[in-house]
Parts: C-alpha cells; sequence; structure tokens
C-alpha cells in the first residue's frame, strides 16, 4: 500500500492503512464511496450535463476497460470493482439515471488511476522521488508548497532535505523555484505521463474522444463553478 501511494508520507498511510479496514469493512467503503460521490455528482451537475454523462457511458466503458492492468495497482484495482459493486447497489435498489451516474463514476475513476500510476512510472524513470515530485511542482509554482507538504504528510525537515538534493541535480535553486532544467524535468514526466495514459482512449475515433471529453468537460465545469472544490490543489488538477 504504501508502494502505491508514491509521493505520500510513508508514515500517513500506515496510519491508515491497515487501520481503516478496522473500522469499517472494505466492501462497505466501496459501496459508501459509489453512494457519495453519486449523490455529489446529482447535486452539483444539472439535469442536461447528466444526461450527457450517461449517455457517454458506452465510450467510458470501452476507454476503462482498456486501461491495462499490468502494473498498475490502482487501476487494476478501480477497474475490478464495478463487477463487484453493481449487483449490490442493485440490490439495494438503485437504479436509472443513479446507477448509470454511479457506473460513469468508477469508470473514470480507473481512467485516473490509470494515468496516476502511469505517472509514478514517469516519476521512477526520471528518478525523482515522491518527496522531490512536490518541490519539482512547487517550484515551479504550481501549487503552493505548503499545501503540497500538508497534505501529503511530510514534514519540514523531509522537505528541507529533498530541496537539497534537488538542488545539487541542478533541478532546484537556492530559494525553491524551479530551473530551466527542473522545468524541463516536469515537462518531460508529464509528457511520459500522457503517453503512457493513450492506450485506454487509442480505441476510440476522434469524434468519439471528443464526445466524451465534451460529456465529461461540461459536468467537470459545473463542478468548478460550484466553488467546492479548491485551486489550487494538492493534485496539481488545474481549472478548466
Amino acid at each position: 500500500m504504501t508502494a502505491a501511494f508514491y509521493n505520500f508520507h510513508p508514515d500517513m498511510v500506515a496510519l491508515a492503512v491497515p487501520g481503516c479496514w478496522e473500522r469499517v469493512p472494505p466492501d462497505a467503503v466501496v459501496l459508501l464511496r459509489v453512494a457519495a460521490a453519486t449523490e455529489a455528482l446529482t447535486s452539483l451537475c444539472s439535469g442536461p450535463s447528466l444526461g450527457t454523462l450517461i449517455g457517454a457511458l458506452p465510450l467510458l466503458r470501452i476507454a476503462s476497460d482498456h486501461c491495462g492492468a499490468s502494473g498498475r495497482i490502482l487501476a487494476g484495482a478501480n477497474r475490478a470493482l464495478w463487477p463487484r459493486v453493481e449487483p449490490e447497489l442493485r440490490g439495494r435498489g438503485l437504479g436509472g439515471p443513479e446507477l448509470g451516474l454511479a457506473e460513469a463514476w468508477q469508470a473514470c475513476t480507473t481512467l485516473r488511476e490509470h494515468r496516476g500510476d502511469g505517472h509514478v512510472a514517469a516519476l521512477l524513470t526520471h528518478e525523482l522521488s515522491g518527496l522531490e515530485a512536490h518541490l519539482l511542482v512547487a517550484g515551479c509554482r504550481d501549487v503552493p508548497a505548503e499545501v503540497l507538504r500538508y497534505n501529503r504528510g511530510w514534514t519540514p525537515e523531509e522537505w528541507e532535505w529533498g530541496s537539497r538534493r534537488l538542488l545539487g541535480r541542478g533541478l532546484l535553486g537556492a530559494d525553491g523555484v524551479a530551473t530551466d532544467a527542473g522545468r524541463t524535468a516536469l515537462h518531460s514526466v508529464e509528457a511520459l505521463t500522457d503517453q503512457l495514459a493513450e492506450p485506454a482512449f487509442e480505441v476510440l475515433s476522434d469524434g468519439e474522444a471528443n464526445s466524451l471529453y465534451g460529456a465529461l468537460v461540461d459536468c467537470a465545469g459545473q463542478i468548478q463553478a460550484s466553488g467546492l472544490f479548491p485551486f489550487p490543489n494538492p493534485m496539481g488538477l488545474p481549472a478548466l
């Protein structure tokens, strides 16, 4: 589990796992997560955008089914969840648009984790630890350093140690700002991450990919407009 959560402090992971399973069984957590996501999306997105998102389910299924699981821990785990969760949700009376929305959310989560697993591989390829990845993003001024450090559990001392390592590699300046080499390294990591995420979408035609993007961005725009999702955020997710 610690290896899977690459850029979180190991102690932060250890505090949660396996202790969380002693409080709530894993199957219950999975169902609660899907229910909470479905309820949140229903309240944040208007009827037309929800209908468009549910209408894109066939394309989402194709893309999520083509998320390779080999070497991708979180993508593989999430891709395997829906066949187990769907019968339970139906047994609890969930159906129609709500069930479609639940499936759409799980498919999007699988795609997100597929890209995330590839991102870890890209960081390893560029010899950047999880801590160093945060420092480089902060050094490029994409996300405030304190937001990243606090949300991922790193101490000030560890943050300083990581900064010295990147300073020695010429990726950060003494002021914590990324050098040209640091910005190039981060760009290379993101480019490789995108490349590793492509197989999930290569099975879609350009028209299908554009249609899927339109369905997703419509709902995402409404979530952003709600103000409930902070920008900047620890994931480095940019505003639309």
